[in-house]
């Protein structure tokens, strides 16, 4: 199932994970590379050094394509190179594309991309010279940029840009993977389907709380905004309900990097794994496609799933 994505990454389907950082563990990143996508891993806040034994972690799991997120709001230009040269993609997010980082990018030897939630963002991300360009619509879960549905966010996008385009949002079955194909996406960029599989690292509370879920459970909202605010982003609306409700101040700690963080009430980091405290107060972030999401899978299942499912939709309505 080639692609102008898969061509350009290396990949052998036009999958992307979303990167989740904490969540997205070494295993579910590996996985989705060993299934023929290209495996994401998030880095906030991460020093160089661990950036570097987590990339060499993941070439021992995977010969796939790896790449590494960064979040503006957190960015260590430092970190960047150290992934540039370690990593075949490096993405950016929630900031205004910069021609120098993505110049870092490039010398490092890996392909630049930037996260964009509109028309006039993903200009700007091409015209810093990024090698390609994901169009986040409003559906997402997680942080969102934008503010239109993927589907619509594509249509403006695709006529202008000359980079290959991946779409992000409400994405989590092959029905929704066919369809950005054939609106011309070169590719589809999925998390809450990936969140919910066995190689994640998301707590079992919240992996509970999404399968319960559909998507009217769902809210745009800048509530959890106590280390990022003014940001949307798209949560289970009975966590808003559940933190507003929390008496202390403190809704937990997880260990990060090797140390135990705390998580502020209305704190932006998910519950994982590791996460101690009031797991259904903390962001339990997920997109519109959460009500297509019945059983927990392995990744390299969803992979296989997902385009199979979308190779025979393609097909059938090309007949």
């Amino acid at each position: 199932m080639q692609t102008r994505f898969t061509q350009l990454v290396g990949c052998k389907v036009p999958i992307q994970l979303a990167a989740m950082p904490a969540i997205g563990s070494p295993a579910l990143v590996a996985a989705v590379a060993e299934a023929g996508g290209l495996g994401m891993v998030g880095v906030p806040t991460l020093p160089a050094e661990v950036v570097t034994a987590l990339l060499a972690d993941l070439r021992s799991r995977t010969t796939g394509a790896v790449g590494v997120n960064f979040l503006m709001p957190f960015l260590d230009r430092d970190v960047v190179a150290v992934a540039a040269g370690a990593a075949r993609v490096v993405e950016f997010f929630y900031g205004e594309p910069e021609r120098a980082l993505v110049d870092t990018v490039h010398r490092g030897g890996a392909l630049a991309s930037w996260q964009v939630g509109s028309l006039a963002e993903a200009r700007a991300a091409v015209d810093a010279g990024c090698d390609l360009v994901i169009a986040q619509g409003s559906g997402a879960g997680g942080h969102v940029r934008g503010q239109i549905g993927a589907l619509a966010l594509l249509h403006e996008v695709l006529d202008a840009l000359s980079v290959p385009v991946l779409a992000a949002g409400g994405i989590a079955t092959a029905r929704d993977l066919a369809a950005v194909l054939a609106a011309g996406a070169a590719g589809a960029r999925i998390g809450t389907r990936f969140l919910v599989s066995t190689e994640s690292d998301a707590h079992p509370a919240y992996i509970d709380a999404l399968l319960r879920a559909g998507a009217e459970d769902t809210v745009l909202t800048e509530a959890f905004a106590a280390e990022l605010p003014n940001a949307p982003h798209r949560v289970l609306r009975s966590s808003i309900a559940a933190a507003t409700a929390l008496p202390q101040e403190l809704a937990g700690e997880v260990d990060w990097g090797g140390q135990a963080m705390p998580i502020p009430r209305f704190g932006v980091f998910a519950p994982t794994v590791q996460t101690r405290g009031a797991i259904d107060a903390m962001a339990l972030y997920a997109g519109e496609s959460v009500g297509a999401i019945t059983r927990v899978q392995p990744a390299g299942e969803i992979v296989r799933e997902l385009v199979a499912g979308a190779e025979r939709l393609l097909a059938e309505s090309r007949r």
